[in-house]
């Protein structure tokens, strides 16, 4: 039976003032009279796996746990292509049927449009329509002409062996040339064309949102990926795009940021969170309980660029002793649940307000998760387990005041 979650502000005016604390001072960002924002969120099952993100006619159906993959980008192994979509093609059959990917990830959208088309030979038609493929647009600054957007969307899509994109999320390097605002009409047109389902954003900020809006170009959200120590991706989540229903920001057990501030915007207007970074790029495991990372060649190596992006993090929250201290809580709370620590991790964000789906990585054909994600739907975390995990992370630095919000630490 679908059950409908709704904001306690669905329809939402985007005159709103919509404030929040910077680094040093308040300032608040008057919304111009732009539209209005009709969002909702549906489970579309008993166990949650499912939701449907709605704003006005369009909809989008994705499962709440998202197999990310920028891991076949390089840096965590080399990818088998066959292996590849065997892998997806498991996931798929475990109802984990979505999707992550970019034009800039490697070989990504070439091994979607391998496993689609796999999918087409060998599933029912029902199997398909459960499948969905989230993908970006990320092309140098220069001049976006129609001809050639026209001719790089159907790059995507020839890749992915798929005649309408699911979703594209469009991302824009330099904001001192605005050709993206070319662009993003001429995506648009594409989209009432058919050859793109939803045009969304990423990593755009409120200026250049606000621009985008006022133009009247329709995007259904705003991706916010923020990577630590890589400045190119300079965008902040005190953004979100308020003409959409999912913004994708990075949130763990230890990077609580979004909770501070944006959740209380996602509930003004019905804006969904998708989150990533939830299990640290593995760190959150039973892999690095009671590592000793001091001694050389003693415990686990941090051999991927996810792991050591996600130790920095670690580092400015509170330290390793710390983290220990939190995967130890994490561990008794998944031994009392017959559960691994990743299950218990990804769940606690879901739990959180505003989250509408969680992103994990999946590394294909070299390591396999489907189980531990599958649990992360039936496992219910009880008041004592929500306890015994903020006891440990309130000794944490807010990363709030360390980094600041989300995105600031692109900036000098």
């Amino acid at each position: 039976m679908s059950i409908s979650v709704h904001s306690s502000a669905i329809t939402t005016n985007l005159t709103t003032t919509v404030s929040y604390l910077s680094k040093t001072s308040t300032r608040s960002f008057p919304r111009r009279r732009i539209g209005s924002v009709n969002c909702s969120m549906e489970m579309t099952t008993e166990t949650d796996r499912l939701v449907k993100l709605k704003n006005g006619n369009d909809s989008i159906e994705i499962c709440r746990v998202i197999n990310g993959m920028w891991q076949t980008s390089g840096g965590w192994g080399k990818i088998d292509q066959n292996a590849a979509v065997e892998a997806m093609i498991r996931y798929a059959d475990a109802d984990l049927s979505t999707f992550d990917l970019a034009d800039i990830y490697g070989p990504a959208e070439d091994i979607y449009g391998i496993f689609i088309n796999k999918v087409r030979r060998e599933r029912p038609p029902e199997y398909l329509e459960k499948v969905k493929g989230l993908t970006k647009w990320v092309p140098r600054p220069g001049k976006m002409t129609r001809s050639y957007v026209r001719e790089s969307i159907d790059v995507s899509r020839k890749r992915m062996d798929v005649a309408s994109l699911d979703m594209l999320q469009f991302h824009w390097w330099d904001y001192a040339n605005d050709g993206y605002l070319d662009a993003l009409k001429h995506l648009t047109d594409l989209k009432d064309e058919g050859k793109i389902k939803t045009v969304a954003l990423t990593n755009f900020d409120t200026e250049r949102l606000e621009k985008i809006l006022e133009n009247g170009i329709p995007v259904v959200s705003n991706q916010v990926m923020f990577e630590l120590h890589l400045p190119f991706f300079f965008s902040s989540c005190k953004f979100l795009c308020s003409c959409g229903y999912s913004l994708q920001v990075q949130h763990s057990i230890v990077d609580m940021r979004p909770q501070q501030r944006m959740a209380q915007l996602c509930e003004l207007t019905g804006v969904k969170l998708i989150t990533y970074g939830t299990v640290m790029g593995g760190l959150l495991s039973e892999k690095f309980l009671n590592a000793n990372l001091a001694i050389p060649f003693a415990g686990p190596s941090l051999n991927t660029p996810s792991l050591q992006k996600y130790k920095r993090m670690v580092d400015a929250w509170g330290g390793w002793n710390l983290f220990q201290g939190l995967l130890r809580t994490m561990k008794s709370i998944a031994t009392k649940h017959g559960v691994s620590i990743p299950t218990v991790a990804v769940r606690y964000v879901l739990d959180q307000p505003g989250v509408g789906g969680s992103m994990i990585g999946v590394r294909l054909g070299l390591a396999e998760h489907i189980q531990d994600a599958d649990a992360i739907f039936s496992l219910v975390l009880d008041d004592e387990d929500v306890n015994s995990i903020q006891e440990v992370t309130k000794k944490g630095k807010n990363l709030l005041q360390v980094i600041g919000d989300c995105g600031d630490e692109y900036r000098g």
